[in-house]
């Protein structure tokens, strides 16, 4: 799959933020619990999902898939832009109508592992999907959604993630499945306490 530059073009705003206000622990874990996944400030996501719809509108879908919990936020602005329905595959209390598609995966950062759960019945036949979800790693979570999704005979165009850690093997899992990846900022590496990040024009 050839990538589209203009999917992966490094969100200005978005990068200064990351650069200075986000903690790094490590040289795995990359957190920015303050404005994006733990306290949400509402201008500010907004905005990002905005220019994710934006980057996500050529595909054209009629269904935005995320996953609890912290997908719930930039999908529901996503498919508000894009004026389409969204759907969350659930994580915590996984009982859903039947027929369910289900999937488990490992959960590196919690330990263990956590099973996704969708009613079939919200993943109408021949919908047009793209996935939506705050950060793009491993990209188990992704992967096991476009299992699903497909599996419910629905086509996937795309996936889009306001963060990707680049030295994770998250993208190249999607797009070997034939999806492009979107992303706003993307993080080359965590070290000695800094997130290295692609620049704007870059």
């Amino acid at each position: 799959m050839t990538p589209n530059p203009e999917l992966t073009e490094a969100y200005g705003p978005l990068v200064r933020r990351i650069e200075n206000e986000a903690t790094i622990i490590g040289d795995q874990i990359l957190k920015v619990d303050h404005f994006l996944n733990h306290r949400i400030e509402p201008a500010f996501i907004l905005e990002l999902g905005r220019e994710l719809a934006r980057r996500l509108s050529a595909f054209h879908p009629t269904l935005i898939v995320t996953a609890e919990a912290s997908g719930i936020a930039p999908g529901l602005i996503v498919a508000q832009a894009l004026n389409v329905p969204m759907v969350y595959a659930k994580k915590y209390a996984p009982e859903v109508e039947s027929p369910f598609l289900q999937r488990v995966i490992p959960s590196p950062t919690k330990g263990g592992e956590t099973k996704l759960v969708i009613s079939q019945r919200y993943l109408p036949e021949n919908s047009r999907v793209v996935l939506v979800d705050d950060f793009l790693s491993n990209g188990r979570t992704a992967v096991a959604l476009i299992e699903m999704v497909r599996e419910a005979g629905c086509e996937v165009l795309g996936a889009g993630f306001i963060v990707e850690k680049r030295f994770k093997q998250g993208h190249a899992a999607i797009e070997a499945l034939a999806v492009p990846v979107a992303t706003l900022a993307q993080v080359d590496k965590l070290e000695d306490g800094k997130a290295w990040l692609k620049q704007p024009g870059a």
